[in-house]
Order: structure tokens, then sequence, then C-alpha cells
């Protein structure tokens, strides 16, 4: 996917547009921590992850792009860094995007503490190595959590505010699911997408594949997907 120009959230976003009318397949890489591996907590029901391949593969109709996701559960920002030509370059990706903080804000007895400065400069290389390989980088906050019932993350709000600040000095693509949960839970955590204080259920998981849809504008119509998204998180609303 070709780019003449610096990059930036708009030329990419317009890349991505121009590439999803194209016949030539696109790469996807998604990867993060284990909101995004979406084992356990969706309990059977596909993660965000799934669902954008739905999307792209089944209702797009891109048959030939490629999904693909390098999430691992309990990693750091670090892990993705220390071991990125797995995760992401080998790939060859066309699309990469990083949904990462929920551990890296942790602190506790023997675990490293990451400072707020020292993972957004991090943040910033990631960005940097993806835009050397030529492809749309796309950053995502972590959901919003519980923090009353997750010791230790108290500081996710101080990362969150890190991606977002990383997002616009590099003029990077960015999918606020922080602020989208806290939407949802009416200004606090929306209890019924949640599958403990910090892992989205199957409905948090269709909440974050709507709102990486909504921004990336992939929005197939007619769609089986999206409707049937929308209102699993209008249920899920309901029975907190």
């Amino acid at each position: 996917m070709p780019n003449a120009e610096s990059p930036s959230a708009a030329s990419d976003l317009a890349r991505l547009k121009a590439a999803l009318t194209s016949a030539d397949p696109l790469t996807w890489v998604i990867t993060g921590d284990s909101i995004t591996h979406g084992l356990v907590h969706t309990q059977g029901a596909r993660s965000y992850a799934e669902h954008l391949h739905e999307l792209v593969r089944g209702e797009l109709a891109r048959t030939r792009d490629i999904v693909v996701n390098s999430a691992i559960s309990g990693h750091r920002l670090t892990d993705i860094l220390g071991d990125f030509d797995r995760r992401v370059a080998s790939w060859r990706p066309d699309v990469v995007t990083i949904m990462i903080g929920t551990n890296d804000a942790m602190i506790g007895e023997g675990r490293t503490t990451v400072q707020p400065a020292e993972y957004a400069a991090s943040l910033r290389e990631f960005v940097r190595l993806v835009r050397a390989l030529g492809a749309v980088v796309v950053l995502q906050t972590p959901p919003s959590i519980d923090v009353p019932n997750a010791p230790g993350r108290e500081r996710i709000a101080d990362f969150v505010e890190a991606v977002r600040e990383v997002a616009a000095a590099d003029d990077v693509l960015l999918v606020d699911q922080f602020a989208r949960f806290t939407e949802l839970g009416n200004g606090g955590v929306p209890w019924g997408l949640m599958g403990d204080p910090f892992h989205p259920n199957a409905a948090g998981h269709a909440a974050m594949a709507l709102e990486l849809a909504s921004v990336l504008g992939i929005r197939p119509a007619p769609s089986r997907t999206l409707p049937l998204l929308t209102a699993i998180v209008a249920t899920a609303r309901l029975n907190p």
C-alpha cells in the first residue's frame, strides 16, 4: 500500500480508504495484550479481532486479505518491541493496530514499574518501526476498567492519556476505546460489557469492534454484522 507523502492520520485514513476499494490484498496485524488476545473472557464468542476479520474478509469480500492476531496475554509494550519481527514485521503488514497499556500501568511486588513517559517513548518507537515498514499504524487506548477492583492498575488513566498524546504528537490514527467505554458506562464502567474488572466480555468485544470499524471507515452496506454488534452492545447495557 504505497504512500507518496509523509504519514499522518489523515493520509493514512485516505490510503486505507483507497486500499479497501482496490483488488490488491492487504495484511492486517492486530497486536497487544490479553484484551486483544481475546481468550477466556469472551467465553467462546468472537473477539474484536475476529469481528474485524468477518467485516473485512466476509462482508467486504476481501477474501485474499489476511488478518493476524499476534497479541499475547500478560504482555507489555516492551515485550512487543522485543519481539517486533515475529509479532509485526515478519507478516509484511499493510495495517497494524495495537492496544496495550493495561499491564504496563500495573504496579506491585515483583513487577518492574513503568512510568507513563517511558511507555510513551516506547509507543513512539513502535509507531516509528511500523511506519518504516510502510504500514498504516493505528493506536488504540485500552477500555476503561473497574479501578477499585483492579488493584495495581490505578494508573491506567495516565497510560491512556499517554496514548492520546503520542497519537496527537505523531499524527497517528487513534481509536479511543477508553473514551467509548466510559461513554457506554454513562461516565463510569460499563458493567454489562465487562468479564472482570479489566477484561471486556463478548459484548465488550462487540463494542470495541464497532469503534475500530467506525474510525477506520469499515462500513459494509448492506451489513449483517454491524447491526448485530450494535444490538449486542445495546442489550448488554441493559443488563449490567
